[in-house]
């Protein structure tokens, strides 16, 4: 049976050789996504090649340490859950705005400020969380689906900026690494079904290398081994960016609330503890921090690793691990981060279609798990359709101050997070209604 397999159990010990194919089918689900907010942020306040490079090896390794804290905490940092960690895109926009203006030196110290400051959130959140009920979380969780469908089909299409997008070797690419996916999962057997994502992933990889669409041209030029450098880029402080990026971290904070219920769902047919929860956001922002001290940007819990949880259901800790120590190696070993780097973007779209459509279809069972009361259809129908459709229409939000647009424009999870709660502040609460439909909030 599939639940009497190590892998479906968090803490279970299965060995290496079954661990690590597991830990890499994570690594190359998130690769290209972690290292894109560093290249698009240094393209901005035009950094060198060589000084973006090294802030990729640096974000690697970052992300790893924080992966690992969250599946081994430390303390009260850290959920226990298999969550990963990567640079979060929710930061690129605001970002690139205050390094035009000041420097990218003002970037990294409000990342420092505003990661404490959320790391401090985190570890309070046995308060707060109270105010976040079922609904809420449900209706952010659709919205994190629905955020990402749009990122997963730019992909298939060649990436972001590409001048040939949609090109037929994209699409045929995409198509091949998609149909070796759903074969993979439909022929195998036992736990190899869930490296399904891998192997499309491999195949997908293969077909590129035949339309010219892998580059490892850069490994010649890279050293055998590589330590990150201590605060690369001197840190300035300036109060406008330090509020501008702590607004993004309470953002960052309700994804992580976000997605830290989706993976307690998905994974184990729960809801989260609060304890899971502030662990998981103190790690958010207080490894944030520590990335500031690296040069990287603020780092965040990875909805597309979730979306693979959802479809495997694979959440041993040393499985998930392993991928964790695979980030790490990928930034102490440059010749093994240009590898992953190499992979092309139209074999990752392939790949994540179905793992971001998963996470939307988690998010519609939690909203039915909630109950289907008028309250709650209201709470969720409202804040979907504000938070989906104004984020599809930024225009609407033009006569609003820049640093409020910056924030919400483009972000729907954070309309919908604000929207839902509001709503469920100004309805009146049925008496018991949480009680019989909501799931269990576990203490």
């Amino acid at each position: 049976m599939k639940e009497n397999d190590a892998i479906y159990r968090l803490k279970e010990d299965i060995p290496f050789q079954k661990a690590v194919p597991f830990g890499l089918q994570h690594v190359l689900a998130m690769f290209v996504a972690n290292i894109a907010p560093i290249l698009i942020v240094a393209g901005a306040v035009k950094m060198s090649p060589e000084e973006s490079g090294a802030l990729v090896q640096s974000a690697m390794i970052v992300a790893g340490v924080g992966s690992l804290l969250q599946r081994f905490p430390l303390w009260r940092l850290g959920s226990g859950l298999p969550i990963i960690m990567g640079i979060s895109f929710t930061f690129v926009s605001v970002a690139c705005v205050i390094g035009t203006k000041y420097g990218y030196g003002a970037v990294l110290g409000a990342a420092l400020i505003g990661g404490i400051l959320e790391g401090i959130l985190g570890l309070g959140a046995t308060w707060w969380k109270k105010f976040v009920p079922p609904i809420v979380s449900a209706s952010v969780v659709t919205a994190i689906g629905f955020s990402l469908l749009p990122i997963g089909a730019n992909s298939f299409g060649g990436g972001f900026g590409a001048p040939d997008f949609g090109d037929a070797k994209y699409l045929i690419v995409g198509s091949i690494t998609l149909v070796s996916c759903l074969i993979f999962n439909v022929k195998a057997h036992s736990f190899y079904k869930q490296l399904s994502v891998l192997f499309g992933l491999v195949v997908g990889y293969i077909a590129a290398w035949f339309y010219g669409m892998v580059d490892l041209s850069g490994i010649t030029q890279v050293s055998v081994l590589s330590l990150p450098a201590i605060m690369p880029v001197p840190l300035e402080f300036h109060a406008d960016a330090i509020f501008s990026i702590f607004l993004i971290f309470l953002v960052s904070a309700t994804e992580t609330l976000g997605d830290t219920s989706a993976l307690a769902a998905m994974g184990f047919g729960r809801t989260p503890t609060n304890r899971e929860v502030s662990g998981a956001i103190a790690v958010d922002g207080f490894i944030s921090s520590l990335s500031s001290l690296f040069g990287c940007m603020p780092i965040t819990s990875f909805s597309q690793n979730i979306g693979l949880i959802a479809m495997t259901h694979v959440v041993n800790r040393k499985a998930i691990g392993c991928g964790a120590v695979i980030m790490i190696l990928a930034g102490l070993i440059p010749a093994l981060g240009v590898i992953l780097a190499s992979l092309p973007n139209a074999v990752l779209g392939g790949c994540t279609l179905m793992m971001f459509g998963s996470i939307v279809v988690s998010g519609v069972r939690m909203l039915g798990d909630c109950g289907y009361s008028q309250r709650n259809m209201s709470i969720a129908a409202l804040s979907l359709s504000i938070g989906l459709g104004f984020t599809q229409t930024p225009q609407i939000f033009h006569i609003f101050p820049d640093l409020f647009r910056s924030v919400f424009a483009d972000n729907c999870v954070a309309v919908v997070f604000i929207v839902a709660m509001v709503l469920n502040l100004v309805f009146p609460k049925v008496k018991n209604e949480d009680k019989e439909n909501g799931p269990e909030i576990v203490e």
